[in-house]
């Protein structure tokens, strides 16, 4: 793989409004920018990805927005209605290896199911600009109002890989039995793989409190980033099989049986989630944090990229570019009359 150079000068491109101030499908990105497009005013995304020339993004709300030379908004048909509070919702997205012929997705959210408040794993496929769910690979995924995980990727090895949090029952995190608190492995038809680490189960890591982004680097080694209790915000490097320590340790502490985190704030706040793997180090969004942090694989250290632009939830990479969302309408920011944004930084080769 061609290595690329750090991150450089940061470019922000505000959109041109619509005709229509309260139907935002109409929004048209702004073109006098030559480093590229943006758009702005989107509600509350939770992941961005990408193919060909078009993004698509999830809103927690639970509309799909879709972006080439404009913003257009895109409804699901699922079996279960999307339930949107605290830190629920619509989440993570992953596009298919083969979604340029299939047009199938893998998406993450929560609903209700007789009062409890529950997350899915489902996959769906778009046509004629509606993503109708297809199968559902894995339902009752303990949720509350907060520590939902959410993050869906497809890993090198093909699998998907999902982070889920502790639903606000820290002992959860350490029960095997119990979805809540984990990073969970499976195929693309929810099928539990043969190698996981604890036979006939999805569980691949356990321990974690609320773990929202995840990464591979070159060698294909896992990494995530966890929301901690009080400061102590990690990033990990999981290993199959291996325990994270939560509720039992965090920052410094050991244990035997448990892994210490390669980062951790300590007492203060970084909140991070999504992330990405680019020239040995790891580039996380940070909501409380409000900036994009490096971190040094070799060695030890991290590094403020860019602050300034408010609560930062998911990050994507290509060959010249990383795109950030932010997430200043979630009830925790200072929105401005812009947000949320897709915001853009160029990589120096």
């Amino acid at each position: 793989m061609r290595k690329r150079g750090v991150i450089g000068a940061f470019l922000l491109l505000v959109a041109c409004s619509s005709n229509e101030p309260n139907d935002r499908s109409n929004e048209r990105v702004a073109e006098e920018n030559l480093a590229g497009e943006f758009i702005e005013n989107l509600d509350v995304p939770w992941e961005i990805t990408r193919s060909e020339g078009t993004f698509y993004l999830t809103e927690r709300s639970g509309m799909m927005a879709n972006v080439t030379n404009r913003l257009e908004r895109q409804s699901l048909q699922l079996s279960k209605a999307i339930h949107s509070e605290g830190e629920g919702g619509l989440l993570g997205l992953a596009l298919s290896e083969d979604f340029q012929e299939s047009q199938t997705a893998f998406l993450y959210y929560t609903y209700l199911e007789d009062g409890k408040t529950l997350n899915r794993v489902v996959k769906v496929q778009l046509k004629e600009g509606v993503w109708t769910e297809t199968a559902a690979l894995l339902d009752k995924i303990p949720g509350s109002q907060f520590h939902n995980g959410g993050r869906v990727k497809l890993g090198p090895d093909g699998m998907l890989y999902i982070t889920t949090g502790d639903a606000g029952e820290p002992e959860l995190a350490q029960n095997k039995e119990s979805l809540a608190g984990k990073i969970l492995r499976m195929d693309v038809q929810g099928n539990v793989p043969e190698d996981n680490p604890f036979k006939g189960s999805y569980v691949y890591s356990y321990g974690h409190r609320n773990p929202q982004g995840l990464t591979w680097n070159d060698e294909g080694q896992l990494f995530s980033s966890e929301h901690g209790q009080s400061g102590h915000d990690e990033i990990n490097q999981i290993d199959a099989g291996n325990n994270y320590g939560w509720p039992v340790i965090e920052g410094d502490e050991v244990a035997d049986g448990m892994t210490q985190p390669l980062y951790h704030s300590g007492t203060d706040t970084w909140a991070p989630s999504g992330m990405v793997f680019l020239n040995d180090q790891l580039y996380v969004a940070c909501l409380r944090g409000e900036a994009i942090r490096s971190f040094q694989l070799r060695g030890q250290g991290t590094t403020i990229v860019k602050d300034g632009i408010g609560r930062v939830r998911s990050l994507f990479l290509d060959e010249e570019y990383l795109y950030a969302i932010t997430n200043n309408k979630d009830g925790r920011g200072e929105p401005v009359k812009e947000d949320d944004r897709i915001i853009k930084l160029i990589i120096d080769n």
